[in-house]
């Protein structure tokens, strides 16, 4: 059995995202909104909980397709806020549609969303080296930047642990410990 970082425990849907997406360098802007979003979701909750709501979230907000997102009208809002298979808090709900117009806004000014995000690392993906978990930070200066330039552009739920926690899974950081089987895969080249 390997070793993994021990967020994610014995859980088998837990262990295959640890495994196959966290920390994996991603530069896909439709990728990068979908997780933006999720990370937003996750606020207050655990990751498992969003994780095992993905699929349910991807239906619900049309695989978060913005175009069709920033369509959604007040009849299927409160559709949503019934939807046992997603968070129900209307705050959450409005930022994936508010989140959606912010990004498409974005794309029609400068292009690549990706661009912008990877910018905040200069292109190129920290490794770091942390023995375990509880060495990481959750929020680093970077995060705090990235929260606020993301604020000014209209988006909703990224604060600065969850854009710490975005960097991360994106692959923009690469956390996992120095003894996971994943560290040295996840170096993007």
């Amino acid at each position: 059995m390997p070793t993994r970082c021990s967020w994610c425990g014995d859980d088998p849907l837990y262990q295959n995202y640890h495994d196959t997406e966290w920390g994996v360098a991603c530069r896909d802007d439709q990728k990068l909104f979908e997780k933006l979003n999720l990370e937003g979701a996750q606020a207050g909750l655990s990751w498992i909980t969003i994780l095992k709501k993905r699929e349910n979230y991807r239906k619900a907000f049309f695989n978060f397709d913005p175009q069709q997102i920033i369509q959604i009208d007040a009849e299927y809002r409160e559709q949503l806020l019934q939807n046992t298979g997603i968070v129900r808090n209307r705050l959450k709900i409005d930022a994936v549609i508010s989140n959606a117009q912010a990004f498409l806004d974005f794309q029609k000014k400068h292009g690549s969303f990706s661009d912008f995000i990877w910018s905040f690392v200069d292109g190129k993906q920290q490794v770091n080296h942390w023995q375990l978990l509880s060495d990481g930070p959750t929020t680093t200066a970077i995060s705090q930047d990235m929260s606020k330039q993301l604020k000014k552009l209209g988006f909703k739920f990224v604060g600065p642990t969850i854009c710490y926690s975005f960097m991360q899974s994106m692959g923009l950081i690469n956390d996992h410990v120095v003894d996971c089987f994943r560290h040295q895969p996840c170096i993007e080249q």
